[in-house]
């Protein structure tokens, strides 16, 4: 039997032992919205209000909403608990005695392109192909490392770390993902690259920001981003890019905290960098006016009260052929599909929702942004709409409300 978001936070009110009241003084959800959910009057609300009541309650979005933690398909060579397994290695903890190596492991060129080949599916959205040959690559990087012992070799492990930290937060494993970017920081100062280290520094960020941990989020991001902050001239590209994404990283809980002018801030001075770099790549991750410019979307629908009219604003100055991220890409149209939701273009959302199926059908499940606007969207829908229902069916929203 399916259970409702109502049901859920109904079932986690009682548990605490704390009244309706009081679960609307502590989230700042007015009383007649909670009760309207717990009663199934509405079965769903804005995923800022969604938000809210997570953390009055005490829970992860992702499990108040129902989000699922697996990936789509289930493979003979690893699985997400597999990775969860590679990433807490006991083996890897002081005092803890480890089996020797049995395999080869790879050399440095082979281990280099593996590196790639797994940024790449990444960030085209295999999740289920990644979780698979993940936990692999992580083994196969710490016996390469003790074999190599370059500085070379270890930042290709705190990629790899970097991949397992985004993988583990994108399919709702948080905790795995804070252990995954303890490995990956400990890895980028066997490096020596403090640009790398601040790579790190965003990607704990962001798993900050899905664990509800917004202040810290915004203030780890921008004191390491103080600490790199490049020369006006002479800088190059990648410190550019690594300052930038730190910019990004803080604007997002700042925004999220209703500090929208501080956001915004953030914002321009990440696209003043972007400006000087122009685009580029460092670290796996792009960076890009344009990738800049799909976080004011973002940071505009984030907080107590959503800005729609803003967003669409800020999506007419964003290229979207420009968007070199197929992930990257979905993400910033969900955005733009739940701001014409927002404005009441219905039509317009559903059909930048259907599109971005097409494109990522695995990653749009694991989008709790996706599945709530899905939900508004049938339950404020009076006529029977196929496609709506199809896809709320897909997303595993309740297809009988």
């Amino acid at each position: 039997m399916n259970t409702s978001i109502g049901d859920r936070i109904r079932a986690l009110r009682e548990f605490r032992d704390i009244t309706q009241d009081e679960l609307a003084r502590r989230s700042g959800v007015s009383v007649d919205t909670i009760r309207k959910l717990e009663q199934g009057v509405r079965e769903s609300a804005r995923i800022n209000t969604l938000r809210g009541l997570a953390r009055a309650l005490d829970v992860q979005l992702e499990r108040l909403v129902g989000q699922p933690t697996v990936t789509q398909q289930l493979t003979d060579g690893g699985g997400l608990l597999a990775l969860r397994d590679a990433v807490q290695d006991p083996g890897s903890l002081p005092g803890v005695l480890s089996e020797e190596d049995l395999e080869d492991p790879p050399g440095p060129a082979e281990w280099a392109r593996q590196v790639r080949a797994a940024t790449e599916t990444y960030w085209a959205g295999g999740y289920s192909d990644l979780a698979s040959t993940l936990p692999g690559l992580l083994r196969d990087g710490r016996a390469a490392v003790r074999q190599h012992d370059t500085e070379a070799m270890w930042r290709d492990l705190a990629l790899v770390y970097q991949l397992a930290a985004s993988l583990s937060t994108q399919s709702g494993h948080p905790d795995w993902a804070y252990t995954a970017v303890e490995k990956q920081l400990a890895a980028a100062a066997r490096a020596s690259d403090p640009l790398l280290e601040g790579m790190g520094v965003s990607t704990l960020s962001w798993v900050l920001l899905r664990q509800g941990r917004w202040e810290e989020a915004r203030t780890i991001a921008e004191r390491k981003a103080d600490t790199l902050e490049p020369r006006r001239r002479g800088a190059t590209a990648g410190e550019l890019a690594v300052y930038g994404n730190l910019l990004i990283a803080a604007a997002t809980p700042a925004a999220r905290a209703d500090q929208h002018d501080d956001a915004l801030h953030l914002l321009t001075l990440a696209e003043g960098a972007a400006a000087q770099a122009g685009p580029t790549m460092a670290y796996g991750t792009a960076f890009s006016v344009t990738d800049v410019r799909t976080q004011r979307v973002n940071i505009a629908l984030a907080g107590t009260e959503g800005q729609p009219d803003v967003a669409l604003d800020a999506a007419a100055e964003v290229n979207l052929g420009s968007i070199s991220r197929p992930v990257h890409s979905a993400s910033y149209r969900v955005d733009v599909a739940q701001a014409r939701y927002q404005t009441g273009d219905n039509a317009g959302a559903l059909q930048l929702l259907l599109e971005v199926e097409a494109d990522q059908p695995e990653w749009i499940k694991f989008q709790a942004g996706a599945a709530a606007t899905v939900r508004e969207m049938l339950e404020a829908e009076r006529r029977r709409n196929s496609s709506l229902r199809g896809l709320a069916a897909r997303l595993g929203v309740d297809p009988a409300l």
